[in-house]
This record gives C-alpha cells, sequence and structure tokens, in this order.
C-alpha cells in the first residue's frame, strides 16, 4: 500500500496561521461546502473537544440536508416536517440553516458569523426565493436544534475507577480530579441518543484479549519498543502523524477530504448536503458505540498496563514502573479507539460514496501548519490513525482494530437506513 507523504512547510508566519484560523473561506465551492468549513472552524475555534464536534456537525449538516432537501425532494427526508415554498433558493436555505444552528450555539463567534452570513447571501440575488429560502434554512435548523435539545449529551458525568485491579481502567496522571479522587471522563456519552443508528447498544464488540493471552503480550510488547516517550524505534513520519491525529479529529480530516473529492467530482449541492450529513451522523453515532463499549468494559490503558506489568500473570510482558507514553493519554478506558471507531465510520462511508481510492487528498491543520499529509485512499488515512494513536503510546493495536470494525460497523446502518435516494438509485 502506498503510504502518505509528509510535507514540511517551514517560514508560516504567525499571520498566516491566524488567517488560517479564521472563519473565512479559502475557496468558494457552494454554499454546503463553505459552510461544513465553516462549521468545522467554528467548534475548533470555541474550543470543542472532538465528541462535542461530532455531535454538532451532525447537528449542523442534517439542518442544511433537510433544508436543501426540502426544496430539491432528491433524498427521503430526515425530520419530514419542513415544507418550502415552491422557488425557494437552496442555497439561501442550506446558508441560514447552518447559520441558525452555528449562531445558536456559538455566541461568542457572532461577529465572525454574521460577517460569513452575509458574504455568502451577497451571491444570491434579492427576491422572494431568496427570503423563502432564508425562512426554509431557519425552520430546518430550529427543528434540529429542538430535536436535540436533551439527547444526553449533558451534563458531565464522570466514571470513579474502581480499585486498582490488572486489566480494569484507572485514571491516569492528566486526568482530572473530583471530590478528591482522579476521574475518568465523558461518561455521560455512551447514552447520547445516536442520529442514525436506533441504539448503541447493538453494536457491543467482543471482549479485548485477556491479559494472559499471546495476542496480549504481543500488542503490549509493540507498545513497549514504539510508543514510548523516550522509545527509539519510532520513525519521523510515524511521530508526524502522532501528533498530527492528537489534534485532528474525524470532522476535520474527513470534512477537508470529502470537500475536496466533491470539487473535484463537481458534486451537486443537494449531493453534497447528502454526503456531509451522512459523513457527520456516521462519524457521531461511532464515538457513542465507542464509548458504550469503553465504559462496559473498562479496559486499562498502556500507561497504567505497562508500569503495572508484573500484575497482569504473563510471562510474556515486563512491567516499567516509569512508563510514559508519547503523548497525552485521554481520561477514559482503552478499548476500543474513538479515534479509530470515528475514522472507520467516516472512511467507510466516503468509500460507499465516492469509492476507496483513486483520490487526490490533502489534508492538514493549522494547529500544525508544518505538517501536510497527502493520500489516495482513505484506508491510508484510518491505517495512519490507527499507528498514530499506537506509537503515541495510548492504545494497543487491539484497540484500534477493534475500533475499525466498530466503526465500519455503525456507518454501515447509518448510510442503509438515511438519506435514501426518493428514485432508489444509489
Amino acid at each position: 500500500m502506498t503510504r502518505l507523504t509528509t510535507t514540511k512547510l517551514f517560514g508560516v508566519t504567525s499571520l498566516a496561521l491566524f488567517a488560517c484560523l479564521t472563519l473565512a473561506i479559502s475557496a468558494h465551492a457552494d454554499a454546503v461546502l463553505d459552510w461544513n468549513e465553516i462549521a468545522v472552524n467554528t467548534t475548533i475555534a470555541n474550543g470543542q473537544n472532538p465528541f462535542a464536534q461530532a455531535r454538532t456537525g451532525a447537528i449542523v449538516q442534517l439542518a442544511v440536508f433537510e433544508a436543501v432537501n426540502s426544496i430539491t425532494v432528491d433524498y427521503r427526508p430526515y425530520l419530514g416536517t419542513i415544507v418550502a415554498p415552491p422557488g425557494a433558493s437552496p442555497d439561501a436555505a442550506a446558508i441560514q440553516a447552518a447559520y441558525r444552528v452555528l449562531s445558536t450555539n456559538f455566541p461568542a463567534s457572532a461577529t465572525t458569523l454574521d460577517a460569513a452570513r452575509t458574504n455568502s447571501l451577497a451571491s444570491i440575488p434579492d427576491g422572494q426565493a431568496k427570503t423563502d429560502g432564508i425562512a426554509t434554512g431557519d425552520a430546518a435548523a430550529i427543528a434540529m436544534i429542538a430535536l436535540r435539545a436533551s439527547d444526553g449529551s449533558s451534563p458531565p458525568k464522570f466514571k470513579i475507577p474502581g480499585p486498582p485491579v490488572p486489566g480494569e481502567y484507572q485514571a491516569t496522571p492528566s486526568c482530572p480530579v473530583v471530590n478528591g479522587v482522579a476521574v475518568g471522563t465523558l461518561f455521560q456519552w455512551q447514552n447520547v441518543t445516536p442520529f442514525g443508528i436506533k441504539r448503541v447498544s447493538d453494536f457491543l464488540l467482543d471482549p479485548p484479549p485477556a491479559l494472559t493471552s499471546n495476542i496480549y503480550a504481543k500488542t503490549y510488547n509493540e507498545v513497549m519498543s514504539v510508543e514510548g516517550v523516550a522509545s527509539t524505534e519510532r520513525p519521523q513520519d510515524r511521530a508526524d502523524v502522532v501528533h498530527f491525529y492528537a489534534v485532528s479529529g474525524p470532522n476535520l480530516v474527513f470534512g477537508e477530504a470529502l470537500r475536496q473529492i466533491a470539487q473535484q467530482q463537481q458534486l451537486s449541492l443537494s449531493e453534497n448536503a447528502r454526503a456531509l450529513a451522512l459523513l457527520s451522523m456516521a462519524i457521531n453515532d461511532s464515538l457513542v458505540a465507542s464509548f458504550f463499549n469503553k465504559y462496559h468494559y473498562n479496559y486499562w490503558r498502556p500507561e497504567t498496563a505497562i508500569r503495572a506489568g508484573d500484575t497482569d500473570g504473563n510471562r510474556k510482558t515486563e512491567a516499567d514502573p516509569n512508563f510514559l507514553p508519547f503523548i497525552l493519554t485521554p481520561c477514559f478506558p482503552s478499548y476500543p479507539s474513538n479515534h479509530g471507531s470515528g475514522t472507520n465510520a467516516a472512511a467507510e462511508v466516503m468509500r460507499r460514496l465516492y469509492g476507496e481510492a483513486g483520490h487526490s487528498i490533502t489534508v492538514s491543520n493549522p494547529a500544525l501548519p508544518t505538517i501536510v499529509l497527502q493520500y489516495t485512499s482513505f484506508q491510508q488515512i484510518a491505517d495512519d490513525v490507527s499507528d498514530a494513536r499506537v506509537y503515541g503510546g495510548i492504545h494497543f493495536r487491539t484497540d484500534q482494530v477493534a475500533g475499525a470494525q466498530l466503526g465500519r460497523a455503525v456507518a454501515i446502518e447509518v448510510y442503509k437506513n438515511n438519506l435514501r435516494p426518493t428514485n432508489g438509485d444509489d
């Protein structure tokens, strides 16, 4: 398989970096693609974690889809309650739907969002079509916001770890302390209502490997050799993907990929609205299902496992009480990998929409301006995310394999049962 290319872009000024972080659109595509970029940037600018980004992204993209589709009627609706006046502008509907969701959720970004809305709407001639499109977008956004008002994403809940039993999750040193106890975070996320699947309990994975098994020893020793902060077995290109995917979630990466492919293939506004809605649903639901499995199995992180390797009953594992991962360990159980789940869900939707390979995809993140990644297939992205979490010292390889299995299963369910073409073709 062709590996990615890592391009170093030196000499990027702080002014250029700031420009990348603003909500201005770098190149005009269409209203749906433009406002997907705005939505991703807004969630990041407001400090949302990848799971909240996925939830917000799904609300935005479903509002946009419902607004556009109520006018074009190309696909079966998600809500089915939005009725657009004849002749309403789908572009205006898309702009207003995204704007309304984002401005409602992120009042601190109001000035930037208002400017972006004004700029986008300026390209649409004034008149009844524009007015009706705006009203349709508003209606779709308000309906989606109301639907998700009590979806289980808040208030925050925490997992209080039990006694330090081999194999059981223990909070790592960077985790928050609540009432004097270090805790696991996002305990409530397993109960977030999914967008495109019936229930996450339908996606319970097989258990992680037994601590005394050969496969556990193999994955453990892989961590020992390549993942620690002091490892000499980690190539520079693997270090680059570790750093990149530590700050780049599925919504950012696959949003970039989808926008590029949609422009290359010159797909319609309606097609792009549906694609982004399916992508966002799959990412969100796979992450919810991942948390369900994480807190079901409550499996320890490599950081805990390696420091306590003399307690696991496996003669092939050797403890290192001073082990430190290459990047910070997230504060929730290890199995399966969230990033693996979300990435493989996104990749599965994308390959069903566009085919697996033969693409020209460039992925970047203003937070790491010296790293730009080039891909020709979605599996290459998934493989690098797997390496990133393993070489980063925060996951066993089996966590990644399980995450990939989970993400693909959720994505297939989302794709097959949502937003189907009204003409039966796909």
